[in-house]
């Protein structure tokens, strides 16, 4: 029992699925918003098409209802109701639109947000690159200066030497 338990915890804390109920929960929300607006604000100017009200002219009786002598209903009438269907197409598409400009902005946020995350790490990069590039540049500086340390050491015993011979000649030819 504690394993399924422990199973479950771990189920539900995943992140798809909290996803899914705050979906789902956003999507109920949403429904109820636009079946009021079809019922309450585009019914009501589908009904003001002529013929359209309460004559009947978006629905079709395929049976009449059946009635007793003092009026009680014996057979319900059969009808078919074009006007509930336009309803519930509009209902869908209404509610397909307002998800559709939801999921876009959010695909929008995002991609500006992974936009500034590839700056930074952009940024993070070039500043990584240019500490190397002074680094390789100061390595450089100090190979040089040795170098000329070197040369410079290295001209000046050939001076002496030169000298030294320089003298000695002279010594001889004295």
């Amino acid at each position: 029992m504690k394993k399924l338990l422990s199973e479950f915890k771990t189920f539900i804390n995943r992140g798809s699925v909290m996803d899914l109920a705050v979906g789902m929960i956003i999507g109920s929300a949403f429904t109820a918003i636009i079946n009021s607006l079809v019922k309450n604000i585009l019914t009501p100017l589908i009904d003001w098409i002529p013929g359209a009200g309460d004559t009947g002219a978006l629905q079709t009786v395929l049976r009449e209802a059946v009635t007793d002598e003092s009026g009680n209903i014996i057979t319900e009438a059969l009808i078919l109701d074009w006007g509930a269907v336009i309803s519930a197409i509009i209902t869908f598409l209404c509610t397909a639109i307002v998800l559709f400009l939801i999921v876009k902005a959010f695909n929008k946020i995002k991609e500006a947000g992974s936009k500034v995350k590839e700056e930074l790490n952009s940024a993070i990069h070039k500043d990584e690159n240019a500490e190397e590039a002074a680094a390789e540049v100061a390595a450089a500086d100090a190979t040089t200066a040795e170098k000329e340390r070197q040369s410079s050491t290295e001209t000046t015993e050939k001076l002496l030497k030169e000298i030294v011979e320089l003298l000695k000649s002279e010594k001889q030819k004295n």
